[in-house]
């Protein structure tokens, strides 16, 4: 299964074998052994899925349309088969890794191994945020991998990756290490990714990046691919970062993340001048969100976060990936420096489904809604003097009730509106329903926002 954005490209499993030369090891002549040992723990992954998306489902339709899609011949217009990999990282118990896009919406799932033998497979847990994907199946003798500390990669070290590239089993490619944490690639929510020339193609997706020892480093999921080919620009999800997701799936069959309650940025240079901050690493928060874990903990925006529970924080996106991987009412030690003084602070991750709920419970007519004051002399409505609606949460109340960014509040339950303090103030008395008054485009209209949609 391929997915698109810009020229990145998620791809399905893959193998990479490196070049070995005297100095990567006088001894080795071949990496024939160890592949002998950990080619059987990567299995050909095959997933029928229905498609709900109608700009994808358009697509779809198009290319089997123009092209002899063999894949997909004989398939009801609304569904489609991916084609990927996965790896083996339990014997016993039959688990086995994959991606998430491979499997996501998938009615069936069909894992054949390097033998033949196929196995219909059950999906354990899902994660979308990491693209981490646990499935399992019932069959002996299973070979599984060893999962290596991906901490201990270092730029250069060769690796090997074995897929499942355009459905050709079991291939094997060579390459190195070109860089790693790699972030901000728009790829998943929480990314660190190892990037490798090893040359990776659709299909890929959950096939197994390796080191020499032949132990798992990391899980393959996308390439840089201007023209839809390997260019010898690939990513893979760290071992350790797979690792603890598995865990999740494995002991509560979902990932269930803690909320900190702030936002933060990089420290570049302007930044560091103009706050007298005598650090260059490090996350400036900018926001503390009321009723957070943060709020409560008594952080402050400038408050530079040096570590999180002991690991060392370098940008702003060490702090989301440290942070989005603990669980709701877990217990963390932020070191940080405020007016470049040393301190620690401690915090206890809340659930934040229950802090949406919470707060919206406080004002369940405008939660999610965000208003400023509005005064305009039009031709139509003569002189206007009401709240304009800025933005509007497409899960709120107020969305539901069909209130719209745009919208030009004049009126509450009947009160003439002028301020977003008065407008508040009438919400916070109403009962059931909030009745409003807005002004849209030439006309207007009542709307009535309940408190339960």
């Amino acid at each position: 299964m391929k997915r698109f954005f810009s020229a990145l490209i998620i791809i399905g499993g893959l193998f990479c074998l490196p070049v070995v030369t005297a100095a990567a090891s006088a001894n080795l002549t071949s990496l024939a052994p160890m592949l002998h040992k950990v080619l059987p723990s990567v299995v050909n992954v095959r997933a029928q899925i229905k498609v709900t998306d109608i700009e994808t489902l358009a697509k779809l339709q198009k290319e089997r349309s123009e092209n002899n899609d063999a894949n997909n011949s004989g398939l009801p217009l609304d569904k489609m088969v991916s084609i990927a990999s996965g790896v083996i990282v339990d014997a016993s118990k039959g688990y086995i890794l994959t991606n998430a896009h491979v499997v996501d919406n998938a009615e069936t799932v069909t894992v054949t191994l390097g033998d033949g033998h196929h196995y219909t497979a059950k999906i354990i847990g899902i994660d979308k945020p990491t693209d981490i994907a646990l499935l399992q199946i019932k069959a002996k003798d299973l070979s599984a991998i060893t999962i290596a500390d991906s901490n201990t990669l270092k730029v250069g070290d060769f690796l090997a990756a074995i897929g499942n590239p355009f459905g050709l089993n079991q291939t094997v490619t060579s390459g190195i290490v070109s860089a790693l944490g790699r972030t901000t690639l728009g790829i998943e929510n929480f990314e660190n990714f190892i990037q490798t020339d090893a040359p990776i193609n659709p299909g890929n997706s959950g096939g197994a990046l390796i080191n020499m020892e032949g132990q798992l480093v990391g899980i393959n999921t996308a390439i840089l691919a201007p023209d839809r080919g390997s260019i010898g620009i690939g990513f893979a999800i760290p071992s350790n970062m797979a690792k603890s997701i598995m865990q999740q799936l494995i002991d509560y069959g979902n990932v269930k993340r803690g909320m900190l309650g702030i936002a933060a940025q990089d420290i570049s240079p302007d930044l560091e001048n103009a706050l007298g901050i005598k650090v260059s690493k490090g996350a400036v928060i900018t926001q503390v969100m009321p009723n957070s874990p943060a709020e409560d903990a008594a952080f402050k925006p400038g408050d530079v976060i040096v570590s999180v529970n002991g690991s060392e924080v370098k940008t702003a996106n060490d702090v989301v990936n440290t942070i989005g991987f603990l669980r709701v009412d877990s217990k963390i030690k932020v070191d940080i420096l405020r007016n470049n003084k040393a301190m620690s602070l401690t915090a206890t991750l809340s659930d934040p489904q229950k802090r949406k709920e919470a707060v919206e419970a406080k004002n369940p007519f405008l939660y999610g809604v965000g208003l400023k004051h509005f005064t305009l002399l039009s031709p139509l409505h003569g002189e206007v003097d009401g709240i304009l609606v800025v933005t509007v949460s497409e899960d709120s109340n107020a969305w539901h009730s069909d209130l719209r960014p745009g919208d030009v509040i004049v009126s509450a339950n009947l009160q003439k509106v002028t301020s977003v303090d008065a407008l508040r103030k009438i919400a916070n008395e109403a009962k059931e329903t909030l009745l409003i008054n807005v002004l849209r485009g030439p006309g207007a209209a009542f709307l009535v926002i309940s408190k339960a949609q």
